[in-house]
């Protein structure tokens, strides 16, 4: 079984590709290397971002890693919050309730809902540098619904369905997400 460190201080996502990747790959925290560094998402793209965080980890542990950047991309505000997800309501970032609130409020009256989940890997193994992309598209639901999953999930519906990411649940989500399309993409790359 290989050993990957996911460059991640989200308990949430890293349980989350965990279960995706189930038995096929060791998956190491970042606390497992002793790295309590809050890498800075400094890119103004996903791509970029995920790269500066799987080269810190390379750079400084020389282990074989990914890292992962996600945004929410909704059309009718030109793609915002996308990079900017995780802090959107401002602050130091990662406040969901306070994040949804204000993507709700800017699409108060607005009929136009359709939205997309984006995830990029980062991937390097033996030095070399891989990326791949994860898109799920649905819609912007006008109020937050459901207790499970993270982030925007209460006000996500996915394409195809009616409910939304926290009512699915993580069986479900772990399935059809932007993430479980992004790691089949990696698992199918590593398997080569």
């Amino acid at each position: 079984m290989r050993k990957f460190v996911f460059a991640t201080n989200n308990r949430h996502k890293l349980d989350e590709v965990s279960d995706i990747l189930g038995e096929k790959i060791d998956l190491l925290s970042l606390k497992a290397i002793h790295c309590d560094v809050d890498i800075p998402e400094t890119g103004s793209t996903l791509e970029e971002n995920a790269l500066i965080k799987a080269r810190y980890i390379y750079e400084h542990y020389q282990v074989d890693c990914f890292a992962d950047d996600t945004g929410l991309e909704v059309e009718a505000l030109g793609g915002a919050p996308g990079v900017y997800s995780a802090r959107y309501a401002g602050g130091n970032g990662h406040d969901s309730e306070a994040n949804m609130q204000k993507l709700l409020r800017e699409l108060n009256g607005v009929e136009n809902r359709k939205a997309q989940f984006r995830t990029v890997f980062a991937l390097i193994i033996n030095g070399k540098e891989h990326l791949f992309e994860g898109i799920v598209k649905g819609t912007i639901s006008k109020e937050r619904r459901g207790q499970s999953g993270f982030g925007y999930d209460p006000i996500f519906v996915p394409e195809g369905y009616t409910q939304s990411f926290a009512e699915l649940g993580n069986d479900i989500k772990n399935k059809i997400s932007h993430r479980a399309v992004a790691t089949a993409k990696l698992c199918a790359f590593l398997k080569r």
